[in-house]
Parts: C-alpha cells; structure tokens; sequence
C-alpha cells in the first residue's frame, strides 16, 4: 500500500547528513512510484564550487552507461534481429578469434561471464579510439568462457564494437536518435556541449588529465575512445533518468498483453521494445552459480546498493562516480541516486553505504507492508 502522502522527512535527513559529512559535496535523489515522482536535492556543486545542487543537476553517470546506454541498445538490436543473444561474438566481429574466443557469446559478455580479464588501461597502451577497440579484441581470455564472472569493462568495449558493426553508427548517435530524443531525454548525452557545463557536477582532480574534470568523461578508458564507450561515457539527471525508467516499467505493464496483441514498449515514436526481451535482460542469469547479473543490469544481493526491502525481480546499476538506479517492477517503482563522490578525489569511501540505505528508507516510506 502507498500513502496518498509520504512523509519523506527520514529519506531527506539522512541524505542531508550524508553529505554533511563528506559522503559526496552534493547528490540528487528521484523518485518514481507509480508514475508520481518525488526529487530532492542537497549539498554544493563541488568541493570547490559552492552553488547548490539542483534536482536538474547533470552528473556523469559512469558505470550506469552500461544499462541506460549499451544494454538498451543491444535490446533493440536483439529485438530487431540484428543481433542474437546466444550468438559468438565472432559473428558480429571476425577480429575477436582464437585463443577460444569463438566460444564467447554475446549472452555471456553482458553477463561477465566471457572469460575476459577485468580491465587494462587502454588509456595508456594506445592513442585513439580505434586503436583502444583493437586492443581490447585482442587481449587473451582469462578463463574458459562461462566458467567464472568477472566484472569486465573489456567485454562490455567489445560489445561497443558490436553494436555499432552491425548499426554501422557509433553508439552515442545511434541511442540519441533511437532512445534518448524520442523519450525527451535531453540531458542524458555522451559529450555534453558547452553550454551545459554549468550545471554539471564536477568529479575528479585526475592526474592523468591534470585537471579537475566537468564535462569530461572520468573513466580513462572511456576518455581514450574520445567520450563514447557502453561502459562509461554518458552524463545525466535524475528527472531524465526517471523518464528512462518508466519506459522501462511501461513495458512490465504492457507485458502481458504481448502475447495477445503483440504490444511492446512505446508507441510510433518511441522507442519500441517487446516485453519479452526487456524481461530476459533484466532477470538474474545464472549462467555462473552464485552470480547476480543480468544481461548489463545486475539484481539486490544482500548488503548491496538495492537495500534489503525490493523484491526478487527488481534491476539496477551503480556507477564508480557515485551514481545508481534502481528499478522493482513489481512495485512499479524506481529509484534515481546521484553524486559526484569521486570529486575531489576517489578515495572517497563513505558513499557506499548510502545506496543501500536510501532505498531502504525509499521502501519505508511508500509502502506499509515493509514496516
């Protein structure tokens, strides 16, 4: 049950508190249940910019690029039958071969499952975006494919390199005319112009750079493929975030007219989506005992950023920047939180603890029956 009026007193305090003492300069809670939507803003732009927070503050998403970006442009691909799921790697692209490559399937790269190591610094070994592609298809598997997950931004690179072969456009293009400007998405964009940059939050002082970043992607890698990449790359606000996940829940509400009518996510122009396949990105795969990813997406573990209070089927991502989302389809509900944690330096640990905390206090708040 929801309250016709939430008290959101408890959420609002504890995120105040948080960035009072350090957690992050400032951060951007949104809301959605149901359709209504609840936003809150606190703290300062950064550590050394004090102008408040605002809920239509832009973050860098970082790690969340992999689910609003690579994992909805690979749904439309395997929605369209460009690409198939349980397909080698190598259908897609001839250079990823040998060495037992031919065994990694599109499936077990969104699942980090593909035998591939964790991460290399591409930034460092090579000089532009087609060269860092190139190093990443040839980097030796770790591990027969299927038999261990390891979180890898390698094989989400490489899956980059797949969807734009098949689309033959690179990736911010094709989710901005696909995805992001159909839904109304306007500040969710790889390489923000400008004119934007007031109202981004920094995040990093970085060594590599020698500069405090705003605007500018944080993660290396992604910086080296010139700002695109489906690891990391895109910036954000929360409200526009919420737009995403209500698309997003707009297809559970839809699914079960799927067999009937055929009716999927979205209309003639929006992006359109059959419930089936949103349904078999965002469930927990298994395809390693233990493991709780999805395809892209990951699912609540115990002690995690989901809390402990939403339920089995619930969906979401966190980003290294101090970024998470949030989806339970069974409470129609979706959780947007934002921060630039990162700023002015990544040895910043208090965050962590905040994301689970907030959705259990989210959880509270709507609905009686988890009290």
């Amino acid at each position: 049950m929801t309250p016709v009026k939430p008290d959101w007193r408890a959420v609002t305090a504890f995120l105040d508190s948080a960035v009072a003492v350090g957690a992050a300069p400032g951060a951007v809670l949104g809301v959605s249940v149901g359709g209504a939507r609840f936003l809150y803003a606190t703290g300062q732009l950064g550590a050394d910019d004090p102008a408040p927070v605002e809920p239509s503050t832009v973050y860098d998403l970082a790690s969340v690029t992999k689910v609003v970006g690579l994992s909805t442009a690979l749904m439309l691909a395997v929605n369209e039958g460009m690409i198939g799921l349980d397909a080698p790697i190598s259908r897609y692209i001839k250079e990823f071969s040998g060495d037992g490559k031919e065994l990694v399937t599109v499936r077990m790269l969104l699942a980090h499952a593909g035998g591939l190591r964790a991460w290399r610094p591409l930034f460092q070994e090579t000089e532009n975006r087609a060269a860092a592609i190139e190093l990443a298809l040839k980097t030796p598997l770790e591990s027969p494919p299927g038999t261990r997950e390891v979180y890898s931004d390698l094989g989400l690179i490489i899956l980059t390199h797949a969807i734009e072969t098949v689309y033959g456009e690179r990736l911010d293009t094709l989710l901005g005319r696909r995805v992001l400007r159909p839904l109304g998405m306007h500040s969710v964009r790889f390489l923000p112009v400008p004119e934007d940059h007031h109202r981004i939050a920094p995040t990093e002082l970085q060594p590599w750079r020698g500069r405090v970043l705003c605007g500018e992607v944080h993660d290396e890698n992604a910086a080296r493929m010139d700002g695109v990449s489906g690891h990391a790359g895109l910036f954000g606000s929360a409200p526009d975030l919420l737009t995403f996940a209500e698309w997003v829940l707009d297809g559970w509400t839809e699914g079960p007219a799927d067999k009937r009518t055929g009716s999927a996510i979205g209309s003639s122009d929006r992006p359109s989506i059959r419930p089936s396949v949103l349904r078999e990105f965002t469930r927990r795969q298994e395809l390693v005992p233990g493991s709780s990813r999805a395809l892209g997406w990951d699912t609540p573990t115990s002690g995690g950023s989901a809390g402990s209070l939403l339920s089995s089927k619930s969906f979401g991502h966190t980003g290294f920047t101090g970024t998470s989302l949030w989806i339970d389809p069974e409470r129609r509900l979706a959780i947007v939180l934002l921060s630039n944690r990162v700023n002015p330096t990544r040895n910043n640990p208090r965050w962590n603890p905040v994301r689970g905390r907030i959705a259990d206090l989210v959880m509270t708040t709507l609905f009686e029956d988890v009290r």
